[in-house]
């Protein structure tokens, strides 16, 4: 067990620190009212996770609290926001085996800058959609693992849903299974499994970014959502045609 994060109620950057993209940062934090739902997330993952892990664009830690577990020899968190790095830090620098870390993808050095943690996994979870170079990013993630080590990337799903939230969100792409692993696949890596994730948000998501066009994730309704996972888990036991999200999972040869 590395150990337990603080809180994020008492936590506040050690400077003056301010995040760089404010629509990024709302909605992380609003993410954060959403802890079923995190969990979720997290469960559709783990069985792909190792035990020396890196999660790119870290953010808040909204993620990394659950990949803080039993058996884990190291955590490596990354972002590009020195203010998202400070509260990292706050929140889980003080466990043993834990790194933050500065990234950027791409990142031609990324092979040498990482290899000394020898990581078996690397993890983006709604990062790679803010990337123009997709392809070289993935490529960056590839070179920072070990052989056999995989790569899981979420995504937004669905092109058509494009609208109004991820404008604000700077996303430049939205995916669909075959765009993603192809993707994977000219990043050098072997494609393991792509599968969508959350079959009802794709209403809600439509409605909000293409019928009301709103510019943040309304909370209200986020609440409603998180309190209804446990029913919507039940979507795992079934190969959904499409999703929110789409998830991969790439093999390093």
């Amino acid at each position: 067990m590395l150990g337990t994060p603080k809180g994020t109620e008492s936590l506040s950057p050690s400077s003056e620190l301010q995040p760089a993209d404010s629509a990024g940062a709302e909605t992380l934090a609003i993410m954060e009212a959403a802890p079923r739902y995190n969990y979720w997330q997290f469960e559709r993952i783990a069985p792909f996770l190792g035990r020396r892990i890196c999660e790119v664009g870290a953010g808040i830690g909204n993620m990394s609290l659950h990949l803080l577990g039993s058996g884990l020899e190291r955590l490596v968190l990354t972002d590009t926001d020195p203010y998202y790095r400070d509260v990292l830090q706050q929140r889980f620098g003080h466990a043993p085996g834990v790194v933050v870390q500065e990234l950027m993808l791409p990142a031609p050095d990324a092979a040498e800058r990482f290899r000394t943690h020898a990581l078996d996994t690397v993890v983006a979870l709604n990062v790679i959609e803010h990337i123009a170079e997709d392809v070289e990013a993935m490529r960056s993630m590839a070179a920072m693992l070990v052989p056999g080590g995989r790569a899981i990337v979420l995504v937004p799903a669905l092109p058509a849903l494009y609208g109004s939230l991820d404008r604000e969100l700077g996303h430049v792409r939205r995916y669909t299974r075959t765009s993603l692993a192809e993707r994977l696949q000219r990043a050098g890596l072997s494609v393991e499994r792509t599968f969508y994730f959350n079959l009802v948000g794709t209403l809600g998501w439509w409605i909000n970014a293409r019928v009301r066009r709103v510019r943040r994730i309304p909370i209200s309704q986020l609440r409603w959502f998180d309190a209804l996972v446990p029913v919507l888990k039940l979507e795992d036991r079934l190969p959904l045609p499409l999703g929110q999200s789409v998830i991969g999972v790439g093999v390093r040869s």
